[in-house]
C-alpha cells in the first residue's frame, strides 16, 4: 500500500509523464498532486464536469457498467481520467506527453489505484 503522494510520484516514473492528481468528484478539489505543464487545480474543476457529464448521460441511458476510465487525446497531449473502484467519488487524472505509451500508462493507473491508500 502507497500513500497518495507516493502513488501519484509513481505516476511520473513513465516515459512522457507529464503530471497527475487525486480529484473528489463531488467537489472538484485537488487532493494530491505531482509535476508540471497544467494548472492542475483548474484542470480537476474541469474534469470533474466531464465525468458528471459522462455518469449522467450512462445513467440516462440505463447503463448499469462503471466508467474503467476516460481518454481525451489531443494533437500532444493524452490525458487519462480513471474513477477509483475504490471510491467513486474519487478519480485520477494522468497526463502525458502524445508520444508515451497508451497501454502502460493505463496499466500503471490501475496499478497505482489498486496500490494507494485513500
Amino acid at each position: 500500500m502507497s500513500s497518495i503522494d507516493d502513488g501519484l510520484n509513481q505516476l511520473l516514473d513513465l516515459d512522457g509523464a507529464k503530471c497527475a492528481a487525486l480529484v473528489d468528484y463531488s467537489s472538484g478539489m485537488v487532493l494530491g498532486s505531482v509535476g508540471t505543464g497544467l494548472d492542475l487545480e483548474v484542470a480537476a474543476g474541469g474534469n470533474t464536469e466531464v465525468v458528471r457529464a459522462k455518469m449522467k448521460t450512462m445513467q440516462m441511458l440505463g447503463l448499469e457498467s462503471t466508467i474503467e476510465d476516460i481518454l481525451i487525446t489531443l494533437s500532444d497531449q493524452i490525458h487519462l481520467i480513471r474513477p477509483l473502484s475504490s471510491d467513486r467519488e474519487l478519480f485520477l487524472y494522468y497526463v502525458l506527453g502524445g508520444s508515451a505509451n497508451l497501454a502502460l500508462a493505463r496499466r500503471k493507473l490501475k496499478q497505482i489505484e489498486t496500490d494507494m491508500i485513500v
